[in-house]
């Protein structure tokens, strides 16, 4: 069995492979995943990772064709003893002959020739893929909730009658990647999610300017636009929070991705992450009205977020792990 890199510069069809062999692995799971990734934002992922990351992909060919593979993110700001694993998929037809296994032990050696001493990735609470990473000795570290709200079933009524007033604070709205003049506040309220659950052996994230700048770019990269609700505090226009809801620019999933809401530290209590979230899903039903469910992760044990989502009319779509694997 060989296991073959992925020529960045020149890709072929490996990419489009492991794109394919992703998709069918989970399609042959038997439930519903909810909205897979756009081949622009699988891509865009195998190339080049989160902001601050590299990544190393891999593939297996059987018989000339992408057989499975996976991709590596190497964390080199933040973190840079630990790895990701992502996209780590075999064709449904191929697994039970090794295959899964050979790509992860290449994984495990090449963090270990990185000198990282912790392997992160995540899976459905359930099935094949966590029955998998238990096998490999992993453990979780975080489960996390995917809520989706169905638009066309909205009480859109209850959901404006529940918008909260916060003295002293005003709303800021745009659509796409933020201003070059408004990516320092983005940075500032971004850094305010580290206090959201995370492994204990990961450090903060540093939300610089440029990392920002980085990340919003990279949004026509991935194919995908979205809603930005900010608040400020009125009397000096201070950043106070934001909350963030990402489409597929074609618009043919009929899916959103509730991103982050966060406030920062000094500005809670005002109600303003339930204020943000209505205000923006509001928004976007207003200019968005083909957009049929809305999905969002929270962490579990967050059960302030969680209660915010479950007034607003979320209801649970599927739980994740976070596994963890000390080297």
């Amino acid at each position: 069995m060989h296991i073959e890199p992925i020529d960045l510069g020149r890709p072929g069809d490996s990419i489009e492979g492991l794109h394919e062999a992703f998709t069918a692995a989970t399609a042959a799971s038997g439930d519903d995943r909810g909205p897979l990734p756009s081949f622009a934002r699988f891509s865009h992922l195998i190339r080049s990772g989160g902001a601050g990351a590299r990544t190393e992909p891999v593939v297996v060919r059987e018989d000339g064709k992408v057989a499975g593979g996976y991709a590596l993110e190497l964390y080199e700001e933040d973190n840079q003893h630990a790895g990701w694993i992502f996209a780590f998929a075999v064709r449904p037809e191929l697994q039970r002959r090794g295959i899964g296994t050979a790509l992860f032990e290449h994984a495990v050696d090449r963090l270990r020739a990185e000198g990282r001493t912790l392997l992160l990735t995540e899976t459905p609470a359930g099935g094949v893929g966590a029955r998998f990473a238990a096998s490999k000795g992993m453990a979780v570290t975080l489960t996390e909730a995917r809520s989706t709200l169905d638009l066309r079933t909205a009480d859109w009524d209850a959901l404006r009658g529940m918008r909260p007033e916060a003295p002293g604070y005003h709303l800021e709205q745009w659509i796409g990647p933020a201003r070059q003049e408004l990516l320092p506040d983005l940075a500032l309220v971004m850094n305010g999610m580290n206090d959201a659950p995370h492994d204990p052996d990961i450090e903060e994230e540093v939300h610089t300017v440029e990392r920002v700048r980085e990340r919003e770019e990279a949004l026509a990269l991935t194919g995908r636009t979205c809603y930005t609700t900010v608040a400020r505090r009125t009397s000096d226009g201070a950043p106070a929070g934001y909350t963030r809801i990402l489409l597929d620019e074609a618009r043919d999933s009929g899916w959103g991705h509730q991103a982050d809401t966060t406030v920062v530290r000094e500005h809670r209590g005002h109600r303003l992450g339930l204020l943000m979230k209505i205000a923006n899903l509001l928004w976007l039903h207003e200019q968005e009205p083909h957009i049929d469910r809305v999905i969002t992760w929270n962490a579990t044990s967050n059960a302030h977020m969680l209660a915010i989502n479950e007034a607003m009319g979320f209801t649970l779509f599927d739980q994740w792990n976070e596994w963890r694997l000390a080297l």
